[in-house]
């Protein structure tokens, strides 16, 4: 979520102004965070918010790279009328560059704050910066196809995104044949699923590592609707997803590994301007996550996933203290368990997740980052 707040300590903001009951500026966002936590500087460079987790991208050196971007990258004015409208300028985007972003997903309820105009820019500006997408497009079939990433030496990794009404998207943001818009998803029904396996199984081939990545479910609370969990279910049996990446809650929601496949069922915001924003405390959505998933080639099965604490304190990403990665493991330990999988600490200050594996293939790896901002 590099828009609003954040945009405005880059070196090119957008026109502060906003449209919202909570606040008529985006400097507002700002002088909250400084109240909360101390000043923040000015005209920053690009990798300024990534922080910490530069250190554990280089360290790591994931095959591919993907976020939910959720906001708009424009200077259009055309905004619409709802309670918030994120904006990045497209001279900040440069930060996306700075991170080695590989595919951005669009499918949310942010991309078109600022209009069909706004979701043109954002497109055009990541195609410049040669950052692919998938989920939103200038119409519906660029919109509902996915990227695939060729990954040198081991395959492909096909990335599919929808947006779900549930989590706030309008249904009138849905893309046409004709008009720009999201790859909206209307339902949880059988057909849906048909439809999502039909789709993957003519693109697909047997070696290609499949991630479904869902903007789904309100943004606060700890419930899995059981609608989502049969959906995602239902995406590995039907479609052979490897991957289900859902967002669009503030905060880390629960963690299930079923048929050796990976359920995310809320990554949480990677990075926002909610410093000093009252209300949700007890949620810590200033706690952040890095998902780094080894997935077998052959087999398409989560072999490992490591889980990087991170925590936003001047807009940007720092390392937690052992208290709060503490209790962010047992929180997040505490939900998983529910489906069957567990939060371990590690040596290294990260997480491992823990699942009874079914059988499994040869361990050939392809290693993914899966991040979210909401």
């Amino acid at each position: 979520m590099t828009g609003r707040g954040i945009d405005q300590v880059l070196p090119h903001p957008c026109d502060p102004a906003l449209h919202e009951d909570y606040a008529r500026s985006a400097m507002d966002y700002v002088r909250l965070a400084e109240e909360a936590n101390g000043p923040i500087p000015r005209a920053v460079g690009p990798s300024y918010v990534w922080g910490a987790a530069l250190d554990e991208l280089n360290r790591v050196r994931p095959d591919a790279r993907i976020i939910n971007l959720e906001t708009s990258i424009t200077r259009s004015e055309d905004f619409l009328p709802k309670a918030i409208n994120y904006r990045m300028s497209p001279e900040n985007a440069d930060c996306l560059g700075a991170a080695a972003i590989d595919c951005c997903v669009l499918a949310n309820n942010h991309v078109l704050d600022w209009g069909r105009t706004g979701l043109l820019d954002t497109l055009s500006v990541l195609e410049r910066l040669r950052i692919r997408t998938t989920g939103a497009g200038r119409n519906l079939g660029h919109a509902s196809a996915p990227t695939i990433l060729d990954i040198s030496g081991k395959g492909r990794v096909l990335i599919f995104s929808f947006a779900s009404e549930t989590s706030g998207v309008p249904r009138n943001w849905a893309a046409t044949e004709d008009a720009a818009g999201v790859n909206f998803l209307t339902d949880f029904s059988e057909a849906s699923i048909a439809r999502i396996a039909q789709q993957i199984a003519c693109l697909s081939q047997p070696d290609d590592v499949v991630i479904v990545s869902i903007h789904w479910g309100s943004n606060w609370g700890y419930e899995i609707p059981e609608e989502q969990r049969y959906f995602a279910h239902k995406l590995i049996e039907e479609a052979d997803v490897s991957v289900v990446h859902g967002h669009s809650s503030h905060h880390a929601k629960a963690i299930e590994v079923y048929r050796n496949r990976l359920v995310l069922y809320g990554c949480g915001d990677f990075l926002n301007d909610y410093e000093g924003i009252r209300g949700y405390e007890h949620y810590r959505d200033d706690l952040t996550l890095m998902y780094f998933a080894d997935v077998n080639t052959m087999t398409r099965d989560l072999m490992a996933l490591k889980i990087v604490p991170l925590q936003i304190r001047g807009f940007r990403l720092i390392r937690p203290s052992r208290r709060d990665v503490d209790w962010l493991r047992q929180t997040l330990d505490t939900q998983s368990r529910t489906f069957g999988a567990h939060i371990l600490a590690t040596s290294e200050e990260g997480f491992a997740l823990s699942w009874r594996q079914e059988t499994g293939g040869p361990n050939h790896r392809r290693s993914i980052s899966n991040s979210s901002q909401e």
